[in-house]
């Protein structure tokens, strides 16, 4: 299983070396907690947090 990193600046998970979403490479290994975002439109924590995407994010990111 591959171990994902945390976007530093918007938080998302991936796999890679960048993040799809602002195309920085300032990922961290450490982060905690997961929020699942499937649909952006009628999601409130989604609009409270500021998430454009859709995707797996971290709810702290170190």
């Amino acid at each position: 299983m591959v171990k994902k990193s945390a976007c530093k600046k918007c938080k998302i998970l991936v796999e890679g070396d960048t993040c799809p979403i602002c195309k920085s490479d300032n990922l961290s290994s450490s982060w905690q907690g997961r929020i699942y975002v499937n649909n952006i439109n009628k999601s409130m924590i989604a609009e409270k947090i500021g998430i454009k995407v859709k995707g797996e994010y971290a709810i702290k990111v170190r």
